[in-house]
């Protein structure tokens, strides 16, 4: 999930500076009783509403899904998959996990030629990278769970945006004209709902405004069944996938318990495997909670030192131990254990970095494109859903169908196409990840909620690829160790490091000289010249009053609204 290298970083970071460097605290939009928090403001208005109509977060999240499938389709999904976190009124926690599964024909060497090496582009792009999509039947699951709304009513606003149109904005006009080539490559031809479109032109979506309805009216089997399922498999196969109606059939999203830790007064929840990313926070916190990370000066070496050696470690522990949990068994108890964590910590020290050769994965005995979007929801009755959702790359596997309106994920890159060689984010894969039939790929997302003394402190989460964990944890100890506002705490500037490659990776412009040159002294490598944007964070914040401050993510188009 690479983020968007046209993004003009210096517009950008001069923004970022403006709020974070005003003696006066950032507040972000402040509501009295809900708030959607996404990365298009149509989607946003279309959940609020929801819930200004007597809905709950979790008939906003439906709503909210389903318009950012319209209005951002770089992200936005039928055809991916995602995780929801959830928190009711009454402080019960879940999860729920819609990730793409590997289709019943995939092999563990489907993309390695005859000597064994990896094809490359076979798992990003085409339809040999698609997955089963689980974005459906994970709304569906949602709403029969937790829904007070019709489903008909639900869907009616956002089927209607998809024949009204959306307007493109400045920074959706820059991804369609980088994407306009390789999606004209994939297809064979333009894709005229989309080609050549510039700032203020409207895109209707009347062919995915039919899919919707087709939901809308038979739930799931107005998707993984029937006419739309039969053209979906149709489609894929035609042009050389595996996919099938059984695939479709056998599709089920899973409710799981979420990974739950303690770091100081704050109760964290989030996801647990498929996604690596709970686990993988869970271990950064533990590791940094014994240095005391407040008294450090914030985004200077000594904080971003610490920082950067807890990523290190962790990330080495997420690319080796963590998978679906259908299909492995992980440590998780051991993972998380104290003793552990202060061991793999036993080696830091400020005066130089541990260098990622010395770091492999934790000794524990046995018994995932920055184009992947999130959004934050609290309503009026106290109900909490964090969402994150993706198609993996951009515009996925860049196979559009014109007559279902639907881009394809192209998931199956997130499983390692063979143990030890990086996928399209430069994670390192092992055997608890490899291609099964069935089987979910690891994921980095990383939708969270944060209690504070037990009471809901900050919902959160953001794109952004294997950086998505990083910027979360960061995004946290801004709100929680610095007493930022919500809205500084998204504006800040971000850091990320993965144990592999073996390099700190900076916002551009947003690190002081001094701090860079005193951590190059230390042996720290990190980057030079232009670098992406790190995650675009869509958060809430329950203000003492219980107010609501909605944080969204200046990076993108991202928009708070309540009521």
């Amino acid at each position: 999930m690479i983020q968007l290298r046209f993004i003009s970083a210096f517009a950008l970071v001069l923004f970022i500076a403006s709020c974070s460097n005003n003696s006066e605290q950032q507040m972000g939009l402040i509501t009295e009783n809900a708030m959607v928090v996404s990365a298009r403001k149509e989607a946003s208005a279309i959940g609020a509403d929801l819930m200004k109509k007597g809905g709950n977060a979790f008939d906003a999240m439906v709503a909210t899904e389903m318009a950012l499938a319209v209005t951002f389709p770089f992200a936005g999904n039928l055809a991916g998959g995602g995780f929801m976190v959830y928190r009711l009124a009454n402080g019960d926690v879940g999860s729920i996990d819609y990730r793409e599964k590997a289709p019943l024909q995939a092999s563990e060497d489907m993309y390695l030629d005859e000597e064994g090496n990896v094809i490359p582009g076979m798992s990003t792009t085409g339809a040999m990278a698609i997955g089963v999509p689980g974005t459906v039947d994970g709304i569906l699951q949602v709403h029969e769970k937790f829904g007070t709304l019709p489903l008909e009513e639900i869907l009616s606003p956002v089927i209607a945006l998809a024949k009204k149109g959306f307007v493109v904005t400045e920074k959706q006009e820059k991804r369609l004209k980088y994407y306009d080539s390789i999606l004209t490559a994939v297809n064979g031809k333009p894709l005229d709902e989309f080609s050549g479109k510039k700032e203020g032109d409207t895109i209707k979506r009347l062919q995915l405004a039919q899919t919707l309805s087709s939901i809308s009216k038979y739930k799931r089997d107005g998707f993984y069944a029937g006419e739309v399922a039969e053209k979906m498999v149709s489609f894929i196969q035609e042009k050389g996938g595996i996919l099938s109606l059984q695939d479709l059939e056998l599709y089920r999203a899973q409710w799981r318990a979420p990974i739950q830790f303690q770091y100081e007064n704050l109760n964290i929840i989030s996801m647990g495997p498929p996604s690596s990313g709970g686990m993988t926070m869970a271990q950064i916190f533990k590791m940094i909670e014994p240095f005391n990370i407040g008294q450090y000066e914030h985004n200077k070496a000594e904080y971003i030192q610490l920082l950067t050696e807890s990523f290190r470690r962790a990330y080495a522990d997420r690319n080796f131990y963590l998978g679906d949990p259908d299909f492995v068994d992980i440590p998780t108890e051991q993972l998380l254990n104290t003793e552990y964590l202060n061991d793999r910590m036993s080696n830091f020290t400020f005066d130089k970095a541990t260098s990622s050769s010395t770091v492999s994965k934790g000794e524990v005995n046995y018994a995932e494109s920055d184009e992947t979007t999130h959004y934050s929801i609290v309503d009026q009755f106290g109900n909490a859903v964090s969402v994150t959702t993706t198609i993996n790359g951009g515009y996925g596997s860049k196979l559009y169908s014109e007559e279902l309106g639907l881009f394809f994920n192209n998931e199956m890159d997130d499983f390692s196409a063979k143990p030890g060689v990086p996928n399209m984010f430069g994670l390192i894969g092992a055997e608890a990840n490899k291609i099964q039939p069935q089987k979910r790929m690891l994921s980095s997302m990383t939708p969270t909620i944060v209690e504070k003394d037990n009471e809901l402190f900050v919902v959160v989460g953001t794109p952004g690829g294997s950086t998505i964990i990083t910027a979360v944890a960061q995004t946290i100890l801004n709100a929680h160790e610095f007493d930022m506002s919500m809205q500084e705490a998204v504006n800040a500037n971000r850091f990320h490091h993965q144990w592999l490659p073996d390099m700190v990776t900076f916002e551009p412009n947003g690190f002081d000289d001094a701090t860079l040159e005193e951590l190059t002294t230390k042996g720290y490598i990190h980057n030079k010249g232009y670098t992406r944007i790190i995650g675009k964070v869509d958060a809430i914040k329950v203000l003492p009053s219980g107010s609501l401050e909605g944080g969204a993510d200046p990076r993108g188009d991202d928009t708070a609204i309540g009521f």
